[in-house]
């Protein structure tokens, strides 16, 4: 080849590189997660058919992703723990080539996806399914029980049993089509669809049609009594382990005044259903605000009901961008609880904010920034909680009930079914309130140290 000519050629392939297609990021770029979610696509929803045996922890799977390319792409990356093995990969009805890195399952097409344009992803795996155990050194994903699976995500464990993008930033819509052994139930987001038996085995179908971040996703699976009914408004269900079902007495009943009392601060329930999941797994140690379904590991007390309830709202309808923002769905559910409470008249809201705030000065509650509690171990710390919750209160001390609560409720309005951060939430106070509230927002989420009231 004459020299001109390799020229032209090194010219054409540095333009192809340039200009053309390339590999999706990775990761979504969260620093307290750096491998979590990928770049070059968005997930529009997943239909995810599983097939689980409790006794032996066997997982089946058939994941089919609807998604759309946000560049040229010339390969991309689902979230997926490799102790599942991956039978293969369709894209657009064509055999894909992939490969195993990690947690991430490295996916390239036959073809370049174009810019802007849906492409869908069929994923068949199998295997034995394990909980991922967090940076604080809690577990989550899926936790066996013994009768099934507590099913609980946040923040890493949607990779455990299914594969996705799974960041916080890529909401989607999901139909769950879960078949198990008759003696179990399986339940999950949203609307129960249909439930059939044959041969030993039953199938449930859950629609949920409310764009859902993935840490929120959950089939748990038990021997539960599953109850689906109207109260009110709102269709409400439940499953509950037998073995709590005397203490779970009117579980389903408990939701009603409690989503309408915050419906009426807050503005409309924003999903189709509502209830909860009551499983017998004492050594889980935790709940989580599952989407429409929250996840109990026993029995509710009215405050920790309350809580959940509040995350619909507050974490679910509107999901952070960051995992440095979580004041913004732990700091509004503490604080809606504190009103709860003080609605019962079981605990004065003043009393709460009083009681978080005597820790002393040298507390080292007050050592960690609320809006940055500086790393995944400290997700889910005292300060996150409490000290979002003060900050709530001193906001609404500020600028009274009637702005507070405007800002609020504008804030799922705006929101609903999306992401949003730190910044925008000090943005509208402000423009709701006419105030400059720089000072107080300093204070009490970026700066260590005790405020002075």
């Amino acid at each position: 080849m004459r020299k001109s000519a390799m020229k032209l050629l090194a010219l054409a392939v540095a333009t192809s590189l340039a200009f053309g297609a390339a590999p999706g990021a990775p990761g979504a770029g969260d620093p307290y997660f750096p491998q979590q979610g990928n770049g070059g696509y968005d997930a529009g929803h997943y239909d995810l058919a599983l097939g689980y045996d409790p006794g032996p922890n066997r997982l089946s799977g058939v994941a089919t992703i609807t998604a759309r390319a946000t560049q040229e792409l010339s390969r991309f990356d689902l979230d997926l723990v490799d102790t599942l093995a991956v039978r293969s990969v369709m894209v657009n009805g064509a055999a894909a080539a992939f490969k195993r890195s990690g947690p991430e399952l490295v996916v390239t097409p036959p073809g370049t996806l174009a810019s802007g344009r849906p492409f869908s992803v069929v994923v068949r795996y199998d295997g034995k399914p394990a909980s991922v155990v967090d940076p604080d050194g809690s577990r989550d994903g899926w936790i066996r029980t013994d009768d099934g699976v507590f099913n609980a995500n946040e923040p890493q464990g949607a990779m455990s049993w299914y594969p996705g993008n799974h960041h916080m930033t890529d909401k989607a819509t999901y139909r769950f089509t879960v078949t198990v052994p008759s003696t179990r139930v399986a339940v999950a987001n949203g609307d129960l669809v249909s439930r059939t038996s044959q041969g030993g085995r039953t199938t449930y179908v859950w629609n949920s049609r409310e764009p859902m971040a993935s840490y929120l996703a959950t089939v748990t699976i038990g021997k539960f009594q599953l109850s689906d009914t109207k109260i009110g408004n709102f269709r409400v269900i439940t499953a509950v382990d037998p073995r709590d079902a005397a203490k779970a007495g009117d579980f389903a009943k408990r939701h009603k005044p409690i989503l309408d009392y915050f419906g009426s601060l807050f503005g409309p329930y924003p999903f189709s259903s509502t209830g909860g999941i009551i499983d017998h797994a004492p050594d889980v140690g935790y709940s989580l605000e599952t989407q429409t379904r929250p996840i109990y590991p026993k029995v509710p007390s009215e405050s920790l009901l309350s809580h959940e309830l509040a995350h619909q709202w507050f974490g679910d309808a509107v999901t952070p961008t960051r995992w440095k923002d979580i004041w913004l769905n732990e700091g509004f559910a503490t604080y809606a609880e504190w009103l709860w409470q003080d609605k019962l008249g079981t605990k004065k809201l003043q009393d709460s904010f009083d009681e978080a705030y005597s820790r002393t000065p040298e507390d080292e509650f007050w050592q960690t920034p609320t809006a940055d509690p500086g790393g995944p171990a400290k997700l889910f710390d005292d300060p996150v909680y409490d000290r979002g919750a003060m900050t709530l209160h001193v906001l609404r001390s500020t600028v009274g009930d009637a702005a507070f609560f405007t800002i609020l409720r504008t804030w799922v309005n705006d929101h609903k079914y999306g992401n949003a951060d730190t910044a925008g939430f000090i943005s509208l106070t402000q423009r709701v309130s006419g105030k400059d509230l720089g000072t107080l927002f300093d204070l009490w989420l970026f700066q260590r140290g005790k405020p002075t009231l």
